[in-house]
């Protein structure tokens, strides 16, 4: 009897445990009750216009650049500016001694004044000749050669005015004058150095630096390339407008104009010249800067564009990025890129209006693995939080 109880309890805390043991254990239905799709942030695509750019970089050259020489021998006796000033043009630079040019000025005139009496008197005569020729009281040869005395005189007069006036040119260029207005540079000479007309080195150089030239290359694939999307009508034209950074990473506050592209194509680097034009009147940008100058050139109409964290690299090389579909799935899509425009990709191809790209929580996707939930984000946000992690695919 003691052992048919004993049999019995055993039974029911047998029974006891397993109900126990299967409350415990959920079935397979609950095992897949227990799992929520995953949260990925996504961004809606909206093509809107894009102001495309090009960043290049150049050097900062003067305006206008003028060498100063002498045009005349001899001592310099002044120097009449300070190293460094503003100058204007034809301010008096450089006194170089006219003792020899004025002494010349003296002769000439000296001799203009003895062609002049010389005429007058050859006048005279003509005019006596004249009259009496025609009443024969001479011959007309004696008439024919007062008539050519007189020109010859006219011809000397005016031979001594054109020396007069060399003369006069020579002791004013022996005051050597700026040729135009700008900053003027260090003195190669000092007072009692010996200057020739002749000279190869300057005597100093002026700069106009209130504006100043941007001199950046261009490839000619990029600049063909260009042309093709103006002529497609893929971009609209837009004024050349140009902005600088400075080599400091700061950027210039005024912008420029692009004045011209040269006409030939560099055969060793194959790139084309392009010159900007920049304000300068609080005199920042100097001759021989390095700056990288961002141009714009053109818009895209229908433009799309993309963060960059979402877009990575398949093993071949394709710009990929997961597309979410109106069932929630995630599915890799090839796209094509171009240029970046700030912190986004410009797609070309692979994207329409609507589609919901992934931006955030790409390690939530598996292959295979089931629908998610999308929440749609800010691109500031995904620019802020993501904007570091395609360095690589720059």
């Amino acid at each position: 009897m003691q052992i048919t109880l004993h049999s019995a309890r055993v039974a029911i805390l047998a029974g006891v445990s397993a109900l126990a043991l299967a409350a415990c254990s959920p079935s397979a239905a609950q095992k897949g009750e227990g799992h929520s799709p995953a949260e990925v942030g996504v961004v809606v695509v909206t093509p809107a216009p894009v102001t495309l750019t090009m960043e290049l970089a150049g050097r900062t050259s003067a305006y206008l650049v003028a060498e100063v020489r002498p045009q005349v021998s001899g001592i310099v006796t002044q120097r009449l500016f300070e190293e460094g000033a503003i100058v204007r043009e034809g301010q008096s630079l450089y006194q170089i001694d006219p003792a020899t040019y004025q002494a010349s000025l003296s002769s000439a005139n000296a001799g203009l004044a003895q062609a002049r009496a010389n005429l007058n008197a050859a006048r005279l005569k003509a005019d006596r000749y004249t009259e009496l020729v025609a009443i024969n009281a001479i011959s007309r040869q004696d008439n024919d050669d007062a008539q050519a005395a007189f020109q010859s005189a006219s011809a000397a007069v005016s031979a001594q005015s054109a020396a007069v006036q060399q003369a006069r040119i020579s002791v004013d260029q022996s005051k050597v004058l700026a040729p135009i207005s700008g900053r003027i540079g260090k003195s190669t000479v000092t007072p009692g150095a010996l200057v020739t007309a002749s000279q190869a080195a300057p005597l100093a150089t002026i700069q106009r630096l209130d504006r100043i030239y941007v001199d950046v290359t261009q490839s000619a694939s990029d600049m063909l390339d260009l042309r093709r999307q103006l002529a497609s009508g893929d971009l609209g034209a837009t004024q050349a407008r140009v902005r600088l950074t400075l080599e400091d990473g700061t950027v210039y506050p005024l912008p420029g104009t692009l004045e011209f592209s040269d006409v030939t194509v560099n055969q060793s680097t194959g790139s084309v010249a392009l010159r900007a034009v920049f304000p300068n009147p609080d005199g920042l940008l100097l001759p021989g800067m390095y700056v990288r100058a961002t141009l714009t050139t053109g818009v895209k109409s229908d433009g799309i564009l993309v963060p960059q964290a979402a877009v990575s690299r398949a093993p071949n090389g394709d710009a990929t990025v997961y597309v979410v579909s109106d069932q929630n799935v995630p599915a890799q899509r090839v796209i094509n890129v171009g240029q970046t425009i700030g912190d986004s990709w410009l797609v070309s191809a692979g994207l329409q209006a609507g589609d919901r790209v992934v931006v955030d929580g790409l390690q939530r996707i598996r292959p295979g693995g089931g629908p998610v939930k999308p929440v749609v984000v800010e691109t500031a946000m995904v620019a802020s939080a993501g904007g570091g992690a395609t360095s690589a695919e720059r």
